[in-house]
């Protein structure tokens, strides 16, 4: 009876998380090492993230598979990143592109 009575009165704030740094990657255990796991949390996090829809602004885009992306509130899908719904390369694109014309126009 003791025992029961003191599960009872633990609320949800006192039990403890299950991991404290490992994350979505506590599923790997001790395997891998502590680097690898690391930079496949950093990218786990990031693909299973929702992003903001450029079409419609709402933050409803997923990835579907890689490099696609689907928002569910206006139907769009994207090519993006296979982890990111935006890359560094690809901004950096769009400024180039935006520059060489902004230049042939003046």
């Amino acid at each position: 009876f003791v025992e029961s009575a003191s599960a009872a009165c633990l609320s949800p704030a006192m039990v403890n998380k299950r991991t404290k740094k490992a994350g979505i990657t506590g599923k790997y255990g001790v395997r891998y090492g502590a680097s690898l796991r690391k930079t496949v949390k950093k990218m786990e996090i990031s693909q299973h993230a929702t992003y903001t829809c450029v079409f419609c602004g709402k933050d409803s885009i997923k990835r579907v598979a890689t490099g696609i992306w689907h928002c569910k509130a206006c139907k769009k899908t994207v090519a993006g990143g296979a982890y990111t719904l935006n890359t560094a390369q690809a901004a950096q694109v769009r400024s180039t592109i935006r520059r060489l014309r902004e230049g042939t126009e003046v």
